[in-house]
């Protein structure tokens, strides 16, 4: 499915079709409220619209990204609420059936405030900004609500389901695959061996989505 991508917007690749799949598995219950985090392109907030959702609602912090998201979805029929701002503004604002979020995951020396790296980088962890997704995620879920997320091994899914579960939910990783570094992670290696995040001569990841259900 072809993407509207102005420069600088996070072009849908190997996390974001993984996640298609897994929105696919988990199904999108007619006329859901569907809110997206982090949408990019807003790829999988059409892909929900199109799969049924009575509401899309996309957030990213980019500009260009919120303009990509409502023009995706306008070419693609699906009326997408593109926000500008953060995702934890959302809380208070309502509560979403499904939430998706592809954030930034990858291990870096800084959390970039502009600049296209914001797409990607995520502190020394790869969790600047996981880790407040997982605190925000049950006040953004509605009752019986669910949510996926994608990153990389690289950033301990272990962390990201003990996170969620001590908020109230129930995770379990629903979905794997297994991909050759791109250039980003091929520039970076030598200092990820530095931090013990990869192997030496290690020249790929596990990138895991994680399913978080609501009671």
């Amino acid at each position: 499915m072809w993407f509207w991508r102005p420069p600088g917007v996070y072009r849908p690749q190997e996390d974001t079709w993984l996640m298609v799949e897994a929105l696919a598995e988990a199904g999108i219950p007619r006329g859901a409220r569907v809110l997206d985090v982090c949408t990019g392109t807003g790829a999988l907030a059409v892909t929900a619209g199109r799969a049924g959702a009575g509401e899309v609602t996309a957030v990213d912090r980019c500009r260009r990204a919120v303009a990509a998201a409502w023009v995706n979805g306008r070419f693609r029929g699906v009326p997408v609420r593109a926000r500008h701002g953060d995702f934890g503004d959302l809380v208070g604002t309502g509560e979403f059936d499904v939430v998706t979020a592809n954030p930034p995951y990858v291990p870096s020396t800084t959390v970039p405030a502009r600049g296209r790296e914001r797409a990607w980088d995520a502190g020394s962890r790869g969790r600047a900004v996981l880790d407040r997704l997982c605190a925000v995620l049950p006040l953004l879920l509605a009752a019986k609500g669910v949510g996926l997320i994608v990153h990389s091994e690289l950033c301990d899914p272990d962390v990201t389901l003990r996170q969620l579960r001590g908020g109230g939910l129930k995770a379990a990783v629903v979905a794997r695959r297994t991909i050759p570094f791109g250039p980003v992670m091929r520039g970076r290696a030598p200092w990820l061996r530095e931090q013990g995040l990869i192997e030496e001569g290690q020249q790929h990841e596990e990138l895991v989505v994680i399913r978080a259900d609501a009671a």
